[in-house]
């Protein structure tokens, strides 16, 4: 058997955001076990501008298309490419791998309605940064469940700061309070929590932001810090390689993109907070979510709050829409999906620091909550 020939693969996307960053390493990996790759990461010409240098000669390209200039630089290659973005959807000359949109709503709409909210929004000046889609997902999910969102528009692309400040001030003094805003990514909720500081808005307190992505400088250098969507970037790197492999190798571009869940939510001091009057409520849900992990059951919540079970249950069903019991196995569920993405615990850790009596007792509420075992969702999120 000969040795495989060496595939020159270009990497056409900016570097300088997390997501990008992670996705370009995740293909390095790849490459490094599967295939026998070169890779010519985010090339500019002399504008400053990602782009094929003149004359290359490849095999295939990875992009994160932003433009229709750059759809067809990218076509005017003449080789196999993938897509990891939805900003030009209507470009289906190529294959895509993305974020599960409707997965990234579900996940905001959840973590605010665990929160108490009921007033919405969603927040996301006109940019390439981000598609227009992700902001449809998030309205429609908050319409599903019956309330109504309202969306900050502008008819401009480009603001200057002081515009921006102007307008976006604005549209949060027509806001009702407390609010929860979901933002298009990082950029935009650090944006967004500097007009409020400026505006003389407390967060999380009038208004929580959760922003759709995670940018680790972006989340931490605002205070409060940002909650955020983290993302499987990984994830869509590999399947990104994978898919281009497929293509190089003669398969046709598939019609549908492939879709990548999200991993879950960050929860940071921006949503730290509960949108609810009622007292014994408020004591009882943040009991729980700060002794889940310590082997609680309902009785030790009654014993921080002088209500009845039953009282405590109703005020739970109607707040949530679940039982304190089942409010408890949530939190716990939770605790455990973190430490499986981010620690090298073995899964009879995580049952004790989850609080879970040991790992079988896990393994059944977690395959029955999600559909598959601890080990194969860590094996999923971290999969090379």
């Amino acid at each position: 058997m000969g040795r495989r020939r060496t595939r020159h693969i270009a990497i056409l996307a900016e570097t300088n955001h997390t997501f990008n960053r992670t996705v370009v390493q995740a293909v390095a990996e790849h490459a490094q076990t599967f295939g026998s790759w070169m890779l010519l990461v985010s090339p500019h010409d002399r504008q400053g501008r990602v782009r094929l240098p003149v004359g290359w000669s490849g095999d295939g390209i990875i992009t994160r298309l932003d433009s229709r200039v750059m759809a067809a630089h990218v076509r005017e290659a003449g080789v196999p490419a993938v897509d990891f973005d939805t900003v030009m959807m209507e470009e289906t000359w190529l294959g895509r791998v993305i974020t599960d949109d409707a997965e990234r709503a579900r996940l905001a709409l959840e973590h605010f309605l665990d929160r108490g909210f009921e007033q919405f929004a969603y927040f996301a000046p006109r940019s390439n940064l981000y598609s227009p889609l992700r902001g449809r997902a998030f309205q429609s999910a908050v319409e599903s469940a019956g309330h109504p969102c309202a969306v900050f528009r502008t008819d401009r692309r480009r603001l200057s700061w002081d515009e921006q400040q102007r307008l976006v001030s604005r549209w949060l003094s027509d806001l009702p309070r407390p609010v929860a805003v979901f933002s298009a990514d990082a950029q935009c909720g650090h944006r967004l929590r500097e007009i409020c500081q400026w505006s003389g808005i407390r967060v999380p307190d009038e208004v929580a932001i959760l922003a759709g992505s995670t940018d680790e400088m972006m989340c931490n250098v605002t205070s409060p810090h940002l909650s955020s969507v983290e993302l499987a970037s990984r994830q869509v790197g590999h399947a990104a390689a994978a898919l281009l492999e497929k293509l190089m190798n003669g398969a046709r571009v598939p019609r549908r993109p492939t879709l990548v869940k999200p991993l879950g939510v960050i929860t940071r001091q921006s949503t730290d907070v509960m949108a609810a009057d009622d007292e014994e409520f408020v004591i009882a849900i943040r009991f729980i979510r700060e002794h889940a992990s310590h082997g609680i059951n309902v009785s030790d919540v009654l014993e921080e709050v002088a209500i009845s079970r039953r009282s405590l249950e109703q005020r739970f069903r109607k707040m949530l829409g679940r039982s304190p019991a089942e409010e408890i196995r949530r939190v716990r569920l939770e605790k455990a999906r973190d430490l499986l993405v981010h620690s090298d615990l073995s899964i009879a850790k995580i049952a004790t620091a989850a609080g879970f009596l040991n790992a079988v007792r896990l393994d059944i509420a977690f395959s029955k909550e999600f559909g598959t075992s601890p080990l194969r969702y860590r094996k999923q999120a971290r999969r090379i």
